[in-house]
């Protein structure tokens, strides 16, 4: 009996201890830091497995869509919107009291073709492609205003160089379609926060056209509130150094910085970035962890990671929202890109839906951070 007693008084402590565990989240521990978000697809939203949905909404305090508010699930046609999914995913956040972000507005990739061409497949003029781009922001920022906290107004203008992405928006329009793009955001909502996102900011000739972009946009008298860095690293690539400098630029240039697409890819890869485009030929080199991650490798791994967040957090006077890209590695998308077929481990919970080890180191170190807002 006295043994019945003692092992019934230990199960309790270890419930009441994981229950204890469970409140802590990094929602809450970044709170007054910055948003801890994370980017969700539509099963998420609509609650086909509820452990992810009730994840999502209890360990994060901002969410991202991952591609139903993109041009062309939006505005698949000239004269058509399907606003269904983007209703969903806005409720989804506004029921769980999460902030909202809208992505994205205008990106060269994800769009339909009627937007850059007339009715004999011929490029349209730069006034209707003006023109095309404003009816298109104005109803979607429209649609969603007072509801959406910021925009990623234009997505991926520049190349790793700092030349401008030679894109359909930039042939018809130049740079200026950016401006534009700006322009017709505020106009559509005038509170809504406007941000400019790119991948490899660290990358000093495409930070440093960043800045000037940044600095061309105010001198228009445009808004522009933050400078996304979609931060999809690997375990060498970019350096913590780099990382910091690039804040540091950005930092001196007025504006705050969104880490808006974080992961930290576990394996090898035959280049670094995350142009969409690219693509290599699958090998057992290059998907080595089948079988799992060897204690050795997600120690590095852990410690990749946590030196990242410590960056995060060290400039959290001006970095305002961290958004991992993906709930689990079940559903990332680094499982398919740049080499389809292998199993990445680049998130924060694992394929069973189960918090990472490094999730409690991240937490400790975020309540240890003082308050820089």
């Amino acid at each position: 009996m006295k043994t019945r007693t003692i092992s019934a008084i230990i199960a309790m402590i270890i419930l009441v201890s994981t229950n204890v565990s469970a409140r802590e989240t990094l929602a809450k521990a970044t709170k007054g830091k910055f948003l801890m978000g994370v980017a969700i697809n539509m099963q998420q939203v609509n609650g086909v497995n509820p452990v992810e949905s009730d994840l999502i909404a209890n360990e994060f305090s901002a969410v991202v869509a991952e591609n139903c508010m993109k041009p062309q699930p939006t505005h698949p046609q000239e004269n058509k919107y399907v606003w269904d999914d983007a209703d969903k995913f806005v409720a989804f956040g506004e029921k769980n009291k999460q902030t909202v972000t809208g992505h994205c507005l205008i990106w060269h990739s994800q769009i339909g073709r009627w937007m850059f061409v007339n009715d004999s497949g011929k490029d349209v003029s730069p006034e209707v492609l003006k023109e095309r781009m404003r009816q298109h922001i104005y109803a979607v920022v429209g649609r969603y205003k007072g509801r959406v906290k910021g925009w990623d107004v234009v997505n991926e203008a520049f190349e790793d160089n700092g030349t401008y992405r030679k894109s359909k928006f930039y042939q018809i329009l130049g740079k200026d379609f950016i401006k534009y793009a700006f322009q017709f955001a505020h106009e559509a909502d005038p509170n809504a926060e406007l941000y400019y996102n790119d991948y490899n900011v660290e990358t000093p000739a495409k930070c440093d056209a960043i800045v000037q972009l940044v600095k061309e946009l105010k001198a228009a008298g445009c808004r522009i509130d933050a400078v996304g860095s979609q931060s999809h690293m690997h375990m060498v690539n970019p350096t913590l150094e780099a990382t910091e400098t690039s804040f540091k630029k950005l930092k001196a240039a007025g504006v705050h910085i969104l880490i808006t697409e974080w992961d930290v890819s576990i394996l090898p890869s035959p280049y670094d970035g995350a142009n969409i485009s690219a693509s290599f030929k699958y090998s057992k080199e290059m998907d080595p962890y089948r079988d799992g991650v060897p204690a050795d490798v997600q120690q590095k791994w852990n410690k990749r990671v946590l030196d990242m967040f410590g960056l995060f957090l060290k400039y959290s006077d001006v970095v305002d929202r961290v958004t991992v890209w993906g709930l689990n590695d079940a559903g990332t998308w680094l499982n398919g890109f740049p080499i389809r077929g292998r199993m990445d481990y680049p998130v924060l919970f694992d394929r069973k839906n189960q918090r990472k080890s490094v999730v409690d180191e991240m937490i400790k170190m975020a309540q240890k951070t003082k308050v820089k807002k």
